[in-house]
Order: structure tokens, then sequence, then C-alpha cells
């Protein structure tokens, strides 16, 4: 038996949890509590956090399964390159990762998608941490 193109199975991690209005949701809630975080908003120099926030759903979206629009306009990611300028010491990380659990949480995922997508981002997180600060 066939199954008809399309199915679960098939899909992209992206295409289960909703595409891009999805990540663009989750992006944009941490990117709030960002905004207001004494310890992270520094890291960000730009005035406003939209081309952060714009880089990191298109990253997010392309890593998921999503449309390669983050590797067509910004090469590889080259994730600790590019982190590489800032202090990410352990507390970074936690207040990182606190708030992407919020964001993450409204997501109101499956608790499948939901702890697939936690491991990556916790993942994630760990192997920014360039110093013990």
């Amino acid at each position: 038996m066939r199954i008809p193109r399309g199915t679960l199975q098939e899909q992209t991690f992206y295409e289960q949890v909703g595409g891009e209005p999805t990540f663009r949701k989750l992006v944009h809630r941490f990117y709030q509590g960002v905004a207001e975080d004494p310890l992270l908003r520094p890291m960000y120099p730009e005035e406003d956090l939209g081309p952060a926030e714009d880089r990191f759903a298109l990253f997010l979206m392309q890593y998921w399964g999503g449309p390669t629009t983050y590797s067509e306009t910004r090469g590889h990611p080259r994730l600790r390159m590019r982190h590489a300028p800032f202090t990410v010491d352990r507390a970074a990380h936690d207040a990182w990762l606190r708030h992407m659990r919020v964001a993450v949480d409204e997501l109101e995922l499956s608790a499948e998608h939901e702890e697939q997508l936690w491991k990556y981002l916790t993942y994630a997180a760990g192997t920014l941490i360039n110093s013990e600060g």
C-alpha cells in the first residue's frame, strides 16, 4: 500500500508544527523577553530587534525543514562564529533558555513536538557557551 504524499510520515517537523506562522510566533515571543532582559539585550546592538528576530526565525525554519532563505541570504549558519563576539556564559545561557521556555510553552505543541524542539534548543544553547564568567 502506498502512503499518499503529504502524509505525516513525509512532512518535515516544520510542516507538522504549522510552518512559518509557528516559528514566527515562537521567535517573536522569545524576543519580547530578550527586549526586557538586562543581561541579553546588550548582545543585540541594533536599536530594533526586528532584524535579529527575522534572522533567527529564518534559521529555525530552515533547520526544521522549511525554506532555505536563511542560507540563501546569510550563508552557512556558523552559530558559534556568529556568537563569538559576545560573552555567552552560564547566566546568559540560562536567561536565553528562560525566555525560550516561555515562547515554546505558548505554542502549545504536542508533547512529542515540544520535546523534540526543546531538546534541540537546550543543546544549541549549550554549544554557544564561550565563557566561564
